[in-house]
């Protein structure tokens, strides 16, 4: 799946104070109503084979909520 087929619900410059490029911390939605979470990788335990960790502030969950006007 291509970034440009996601729709970005963070980072773009909505207050979150993180930043507005593409390698910051960030919180998209698929067009089947998924989420892909863009972050820094975590080393906190392992997962299972085909997942990952990734960490990501707290404000940018909140302004994925937002964004989604949940």
């Amino acid at each position: 799946m291509a970034r440009e087929e996601l729709t970005r619900l963070t980072g773009n410059g909505n207050g979150n104070g993180e930043c507005g490029k593409d390698d910051c911390p960030n919180v998209y939605r698929t067009p089947n109503g998924s989420f892909i979470v863009q972050g820094n990788v975590s080393e906190a335990f392992m997962p299972p084979g085909g997942e990952g960790l990734v960490e990501i502030p707290e404000s940018v969950l909140r302004e994925a909520v937002r964004a989604l006007g949940w």
